[in-house]
């Protein structure tokens, strides 16, 4: 599967180059403090989109203005000429959509809420569809004009990585042959007031793989690709899904299973699937959540993996914990990686004080120059959801798979 093109809002910029050049820079001017109320925390910090990029409310249908579609919006636009070539080239019904989310429109019904309890109606301009999981894949094919298979996935932080695994198989299926493809979340009270009940937000910015790590930052996000089976400009580097794995570890609600076996299962599956040693890897971009039991359990799994004297970089500190949309996201860091091939990689950024009861990772911590060619991305899950995916450049497969024959 072919990723052609990426669109993306979220801390870090509103499109491509942006997103990039800060990632390998470090700088994320979109993370601060969160102006959602938080029971007994008012200074949580949180990855926020700039409304400036932002469509209007007002320019989306009555039934479609929510938060999380303006996010959608916003990403889609930048698709819209390339989404206008598959719908001339394949039919409109050839063209499908799969997003991950896990809030949808859970923001507008909060409001809608508030305004009940204040005046025992629910405002004119609440439609209860909005909070539905399939409302920002309905927003996105209606609003590309696209009419095949449409859907959302929602298995919590892995949703948007599932949604890329789904699209190949859509693809592979012949029932398509084009998908809009990614995820979108947006800042709500729900989430921010859910995690720092559980205690696992940060007190500050999040720390991963630090000795002082306390919990994640909350982000929002919207990354999409148009994804096919064969390029639609074979002029530009060609990234496509190499490799995927996902798994269940079928042992907690919330935490993960302490070895990490389940995630070593989708880190291996995937790289049998590509036909990649560990030692092929360029570059991994961990879950790196920040809380105590998410990276020990990630620290254990790669470096079970081989993957432990890999590059590696958990973004979640530049973006936040973006939730459904975390995968894409990050996928996105991954396909920018190969697509610009300038030998950067996205910085990880903490204090600098590595927790000495973790194995050792190779964090990269300052610029240098890797020849990129393999980006393997990791994704877990609330529920035991993991997922791991690779992205390659197609001619780095071309040579991989020879070199194998």
């Amino acid at each position: 599967m072919i990723l052609n093109q990426l669109g993306i809002v979220c801390a870090l910029g509103d499109h491509g180059e942006q997103v990039w050049q800060r990632a390998c820079n470090g700088e994320s001017p979109g993370m601060h403090t969160c102006d959602l109320s938080v029971a007994d925390s008012p200074n949580l910090i949180a990855g926020h989109v700039d409304d400036a990029c932002l469509p209007a409310l007002a320019e989306l249908p009555k039934h479609h203005a929510t938060r999380n579609n303006q996010l959608a919006a916003a990403a889609l636009a930048q698709l819209m000429p390339s989404i206008e070539r598959c719908k001339a080239k394949f039919g409109a019904d050839r063209v499908g959509v799969i997003i991950g989310t896990s809030t949808s429109g859970i923001r507008e019904g909060e409001a809608a809420i508030r305004h009940y309890d204040a005046t025992q109606a629910l405002p004119e301009n609440f439609h209860y569809s909005m909070q539905e999981m399939t409302a920002p894949a309905d927003f996105i094919a209606e609003h590309a004009g696209v009419h095949g298979p449409c859907y959302s996935i929602s298995i919590a932080c892995s949703s948007s990585a599932r949604a890329l695994i789904s699209a190949q198989a859509l693809l592979a299926a012949q029932q398509v042959d084009a998908v809009i493809v990614g995820g979108v979340d947006s800042l709500c009270r729900l989430t921010l007031n859910g995690f720092h009940a559980l205690e696992s937000t940060a007190a500050a910015r999040t720390l991963p793989f630090s000795q002082q790590r306390d919990g994640i930052n909350i982000g929002e996000a919207a990354a999409l690709f148009i994804a096919t089976r064969e390029p639609l400009d074979a002029t530009l580097p060609q990234v496509s899904l190499s490799g995927f794995g996902h798994s269940s570890d079928a042992y907690h609600m919330t935490a993960p299973e302490p070895q990490g076996r389940g995630a070593q299962d989708a880190m291996q599956q995937a790289l049998r699937r590509a036909q990649l040693s560990p030692a092929e890897i360029s570059y991994v971009n961990l879950h790196g959540t920040g809380t105590p039991l998410n990276d020990a359990m990630e620290a254990q799994a790669v470096t079970a993996c081989g993957l432990a004297t890999t590059p590696a970089s958990a973004t979640k500190a530049l973006t936040g914990h973006t939730l459904g949309a975390a995968g894409a996201v990050e996928a996105a860091l991954c396909w920018l990686a190969l697509q610009q091939n300038d030998g950067r990689l996205p910085l990880h950024v903490y204090d600098g004080v590595y927790d000495p009861e973790l194995p050792q990772l190779q964090l990269v911590t300052k610029a240098s120059k890797v020849a990129v060619r393999h980006c393997l991305s990791n994704s877990f899950a609330f529920g035991g959801n993991n997922v791991s995916l690779i992205f390659s450049l197609a001619a780095a497969m071309e040579t991989a798979h020879a070199s194998i024959s």
